[in-house]
This record gives structure tokens, sequence and C-alpha cells, in this order.
């Protein structure tokens, strides 16, 4: 039995030999450690064997440093040239972590055994080398700031290569060509998004006869898209959003029966959708919004039985979109067809997928009317259905107010005419417990704001322009637990504005507002402020600016004083209103404010000194009130266009052409003025000629210079006595 247990001791002792740590790799990865700081990198211990994320082969040689960061570690620092001594190096991951350095040609010389390369979210930079060694498996350099064109010669080595990604860097140039014709054979992950690539994506792709993933959306890149993509089969995955790409999704896509994303959005896609889509019957994700498709959806579409989200919103499709069976799409959660040429009646059909949570159908030539079917949809999150043609704003809040998963809806230019339900008459006004977004925009609803908004706790974004809603701010909104982006713009609201107007919570106190868990919107939200402005897209509700649009309308009064609660405002529009009054010194408390509009009112007095601390101020218009005296100096002010000023006839000062009179002024301090300088200058010539009429006789007679100096000497004597 001893000798058993000593036979263990001798060979775990021949094991650890076997396993300790070359000399040479120690000294490389403490060289590396020195080159960054971490203070959670813990290589204390003897055998860098041992070591967190070093892993080493029979004979010490480190084969795997693998320091991706984790909580509480964050390496910070250059990392080249330590490593490049690590020769047998095969997995090599420092992903997300702040290092930086640059890949110089002898990285890849050195490391001519490395599988695994992850550099990932770090900051390294430069440009690539000339090739990858041809073990390499799998690079991912995502989210970095390498640059420069990808050279023809990278791939040329890279015989075992099956994943490449640069996702995130500023790379331009072409796509490599050719990366499976001659390289690359085993290739399934190339993925160049979010670069400045151009041109044409290459040739060859169809050569690729493993490749399942192909991404280079964000980029610039334009032409069709090559004839042989359709030959790689084995494609799973297509996205190439935010280029200029043109042209036809030809028929042939059916041969790639494996695809299930397809994501071309926001390129110059024509043409029709090919008759027999249907056929890739694998599709979950069809994102073909913002191009220039146009026909009819073809029936087989519905043979997509895996779709989950199908986006074609922003084209030029139409048709009758009630023919469409959308019943056999059981999987959709996501169904977006805005601003198309669609007509018919809203197709009931719909109300079968019941794992839709997002439907948008809005800027169409639709027809019909809210059923109580929609109730079926109890997933249902996000609803869109502007510019239908709806009637019966009563009994569609009657049915709308049970979707008790509903966050955002959009019925804007809907119900022409109708009167905004107040609360007789419905059914469930304790409804919407859940409504993040609610919009009603261009309706030109009549009556007043119905007090059981006051309910929506969870409400965050009201949109009521374009309406006659008539009466005033009701002071119950200032209550709003929620509320933060608020639009009554271009109706017909008149009285004051409430003091409590000025306490909503959200806008109020930053404690508060970081405590509200914003709506997550299934479908980005589109938003135009004001008639003039631009089209603004929001992903999240988060995103959202804080703002108070109460622009053309009656509101009289002046401007509250307590609006200087309002400390997390970046919008503040009142224009086109009867506000009177000074401009408030208290305004100059909004220091998130972004945009104020106070044009086109009575506002009398000076414009508030105070309102250059508004150091984030990029928009400002107080034209046509009645203000008067100078415009404050001041960093910002002075930068903005005279029209922001203009109609004021008593404003002066820049950026206004006319000069503010002198306080006390009269014609003769204006001579006096100009004689001052003169005076000035005639003292200094007889100051100079005076004393070079003293001076120079001294500097030119010796005799002179020495009876002056005799002179100034007894003067001195004398003084001493």
């Amino acid at each position: 039995m001893a000798h058993v247990l000593l036979f263990i001791l001798l060979f775990s002792s021949i094991l650890s030999t076997n396993h300790a740590c070359n000399q040479s790799q120690s000294s490389s990865l403490l060289s590396f450690a020195l080159s960054v700081s971490s203070p959670s990198l813990n290589w204390t211990s003897i055998d860098c064997c041992h070591w967190e994320g070093i892993t080493c082969d029979h004979d010490g040689w480190v084969t795997h440093l693998d320091l991706p960061s984790r909580s509480g570690l964050n390496l910070k620092g250059g990392v080249f040239p330590s490593i490049e001594n690590l020769t047998h190096l095969t997995y090599l991951n420092l992903s997300h972590n702040s290092l930086y350095g640059s890949l110089e040609s002898g990285f890849f010389l050195s490391l001519n055994r490395l599988e695994i390369l992850d550099l990932s979210s770090n900051f390294f930079f430069g440009e690539l080398p000339s090739f990858i060694p041809s073990n390499t498996r799998m690079v991912d350099l995502s989210n970095n700031h390498f640059h420069g064109a990808i050279p023809s010669s990278f791939f040329r080595r890279a015989r075992n290569l099956t994943s490449f990604s640069v996702r995130n860097n500023t790379f331009s140039g072409s796509i490599p060509s050719s990366i499976c014709l001659h390289s690359s054979p085993l290739i399934r992950l190339l993925d160049f998004s979010f670069n400045e690539f151009s041109s044409n994506i290459p040739a060859g792709l169809g050569k690729c006869a493993k490749l399942q993933v192909f991404r280079a959306g964000y980029n610039s890149l334009s032409g069709s898209l090559p004839e042989d993509i359709y030959n790689a089969t084995t494609l799973e995955e297509i996205t190439l959003p935010s280029n200029a790409i043109r042209g036809d999704i030809k028929e042939e896509i059916v041969n790639l029966t494996n695809l299930t994303i397809l994501d071309l959005y926001l390129n110059e896609f024509s043409g029709m959708l090919p008759m027999n889509i249907g056929k890739l019957s694998k599709l979950k994700f069809m994102l073909l919004h913002s191009n220039n498709l146009k026909g009819s959806l073809p029936p087989s579409l519905v043979n997509c039985t895996n779709l989950e989200q199908l986006n074609l919103g922003s084209n030029n499709l139409e048709g009758n979109l009630s023919m469409l069976d959308f019943s056999t799409l059981s999987r959709l959660s996501k169904l977006d067809v805005v601003s198309n040429h669609f007509t018919g009646v809203f197709p009931t059909s719909l109300y079968s997928c019941k794992s839709l949570k997002a439907l948008r159908l809005s800027l169409n030539d639709l027809d019909g009317r809210i059923e109580p079917e929609i109730l079926s949809l109890k997933s249902l999150s996000f609803l869109s259905l502007s510019g239908s043609r709806l009637s019966n704003i009563t009994g569609a809040m009657n049915i709308l107010m049970r979707c008790k998963s509903l966050k955002v809806l959009i019925l804007s230019n809907n119900f022409v005419g109708e009167e905004m339900p107040n609360g007789d008459g419905m059914v469930d006004v304790d409804g919407f417990q859940n409504l993040g977004i609610l919009s009603f925009r261009g309706c030109e609803l009549t009556g007043s704001l119905p007090v059981w908004l006051s309910k929506l706790k969870k409400l965050e974004v009201l949109d009521m322009s374009f309406n006659r809603i008539t009466g005033s701010v009701p002071s119950w909104l200032g209550t709003s637990p929620s509320l933060f982006h608020i639009n009554l713009g271009n109706n017909r609201i008149s009285g004051e504005l409430p003091k409590q107007f000025c306490e909503l919570p959200m806008l109020v106190s930053e404690q508060t507002a970081a405590q509200v868990e914003h709506t997550y919107l299934e479908l980005p939200f589109f938003v135009k402020p004001a008639s003039d402005a631009y089209i603004l897209q929001y992903s999240s509700l988060s995103f959202f600016p804080p703002a108070i649009y109460l622009y053309n309308n009656s509101i009289n009064g002046s401007i509250p004083t307590e609006i200087s609660q309002l400390i997390l405002l970046r919008t503040l529009d009142l224009s086109h209103n009867n506000v009177g009054g000074n401009i408030p010194d208290e305004i100059s408390s909004l220091k998130m404010l972004e945009t104020l509009d106070l044009s086109m009112n009575h506002l009398s007095g000076e414009i508030p000194a105070s309102l250059t601390s508004l150091n984030f101020l990029s928009t400002l218009n107080v034209s046509y009130n009645d203000l008067e005296g100078p415009i404050p100096k001041g960093t910002q002010l002075q930068g903005f266009d005279v029209s922001a000023f203009e109609g004021n006839p008593k404003l002066c000062g820049a950026p206004l052409w006319n000069d503010c009179p002198l306080i006390n002024g009269n014609s003769q301090d204006v001579e006096t003025e100009h004689q001052i300088p003169w005076f000035r200058i005639s003292v200094v010539l007889g100051f100079i000629v005076g004393f070079g009429g003293f001076c120079g006789p001294l500097m030119l007679k010796k005799t002179w210079r020495d009876a002056y100096f005799q002179f100034l000497n007894n003067v001195q004597v004398g003084s001493m006595r």
C-alpha cells in the first residue's frame, strides 16, 4: 500500500512538473500584466499556468489567454508587444475591456498557431495586417476603431476560418472579393456592418458552400445584389439595412430555403415581391420597409407560416389588404405596413394571430371599424391605425380600454369632427392602465380635455394637437405621475396657464424621473412636433424629449413664475397665443432647456439677462411681441438669427442691425466722445516732443551732460542734510 501511495505521489509530481509554467511565458505574462491596469487581476502564485484566464500545454507553454471583461475586471492599457511572445497561443480572448494598440504585421507572424481571436469591444485601432494564420477559425474585431481597407490578401491563408466580424469600426473601401473562391471555404459568418464600406457587394458569395450569415448593414454599399448570392443555399440570414442597394429582389431568392432572416430595409430596392416568396417557409423576419417596392402582396406570403415579424412599411405597395388570409401566420408578433397604398377594410383575419404584439396599418386607404374581436389579441401592446377613416370614437374607446396589454395607441387622423368622449357613455373609464402613449393628432375633435385622462397613471406621452379642443388647460394635468411629453398645439384652448400645470412630477424631480420605467416600444414611433418640423423617430420612450407644446391656441394671461419648477424640461413652445406680461426671469432655472419659442404673443418688457445662462439653448424665438431694450449679451443669444428677434421694434443690439441708444446721451456727449481721443493723442505727442527736446542735447553734448549730472548731485547732497 505504501508503494502504491509513493507511486501516486511521484506520478502527480511528474504531471505537475510537466504543466509548470515556462519561464519565458511567465515573464511575458508579467509584462502583459504591467502594461494593463486592473487591481482584480490576481496573478501572484508561482506557477503561471494556474493564473486566472491562463491555460498551458504539457510543456508549460501558454495556449489560452482568456480575460474577457467580467464583474470587477476591466483591463486598461496597451497589450502589444508583450502578447506576441506567447508564441504557442491558440486562444486569445480580451473582449469587452478598455485595451488599445494596433495589429502590426508581426502580430500574426509570431502567433501563427492562433485559432480563436476575440478583441471585440475595446479601443484597438490601425489597419489590419496583410493576412491571418492558416489555423485561425474565428476572428472578432467588432466594436473597435480599426480603419482603412481590408487587404485583398487578408483571407488568402485562412483555410480554416469559419467566423469573421469587423462590425462597428470605420473600415472603408470595398468588401473583400473572392473570400470563398480561393480561400476560407468553411466560412459560416461574415459581418461587415456599421462601417464605411462602399461600392458593390462583390460576387463570390455563391461559392461560400457553408455560409449561413451575411451582414453588411449600415454602410454605403450600392449596386444590386450579386446574382450568385442566390446560389448560397446554406444562407440563413441576409442583413443589409441602411445602404443604397437597388434593383429587384429576384425570384431566385426562393432557392434560399434555409433563410430565416431577410433584412433589407432602408435601401432602394424596387419592383415587386417574388410571387413564390411563400417557398421560404423557414422565414421568421422579413424586414423590407423604406424601399421602393410596388405591386400587391403575393398570395403565397401566407405560406411563410413561421413569420414572426413582417415589416413592409414606407413602400409603394397596393392592393386589397383584407384579401390576404393572415390566419395562417399564427406566430406573427409584429406587422407593419405603414405608408403604402393598401385598400379595403380592416383585415379581420388578423384577429386569429394570437401572438400579435404590434400592429401598424397607418397611412393607407383602409376603412372599417374597431371590432370587439380585437380583444382576443391578449398580447397586443402597440396599435397604430392613423388615417384609417375610423368613426364612432366612443365605441372604439369602449373596446380598446379593455385591451389590458396596450401601451401605445395611435389613432391620429380618424373620427374627424367627432366629440372627444368625456366619460359619459364609456363602459370602463378605469381602463388603459398600461397605456404609455396616446395620440389623437389631427382628428379635429371637439369638446374639452376629458377628466379620464387623469386616471392614466402610466401615460408618458400625450398628443392632442391639431384638433378643435376648447376650454382651458386643466389643473389636474399637472398631477399626472408619468407624463413628460405633452402636445396640445393647434387647438382652441383659452384661459390662463394654471400654476398646478407647472408641477408635473416627471419634470420637477430627477429622482422621480429616474424611478419611472419607460414604456418599451415594439415598433419605432414617429413624431412631428409641429407642421414645419422634421419627423423624428423614437425606438424607446426614454429617448423622447421632455416637452410642452401649446402653440397656436388662445392662451392668455402671463407665464407663471412657477414654471421654474420644470427643471427637466427641454422644449417649451407657447408661440401663437395671447400671452402677455414679462418673460419671467425664472425661466433661467430651466437649465436643460434646448428650445424656447415665445413668438407671436403680447410679451413686453426686456429679455431677462439671465437667459444667457441657458447653456443648452439651441433654438430661441421671441419674434413679434412687444419686447424692448437691449438683447442681453452672452455666448448664446448673439448667435441666433435675426428672425428670432424681429417684430419687436423697441428691441436693439446684436444680432439686430439697430444699435441701442446711449443712456442719458445727447449730441454734445457724442461730440465729446469723439474729442477725447484727440486730446489724449496731443498729450502724448507733447510729451514726446518735450522729452526729445530736453534729452536730445544731453545725448549729443558731453559738456551739457556733465553739467546736468553735477547739478543733480548737488541737489541730492543738499536734500540729505
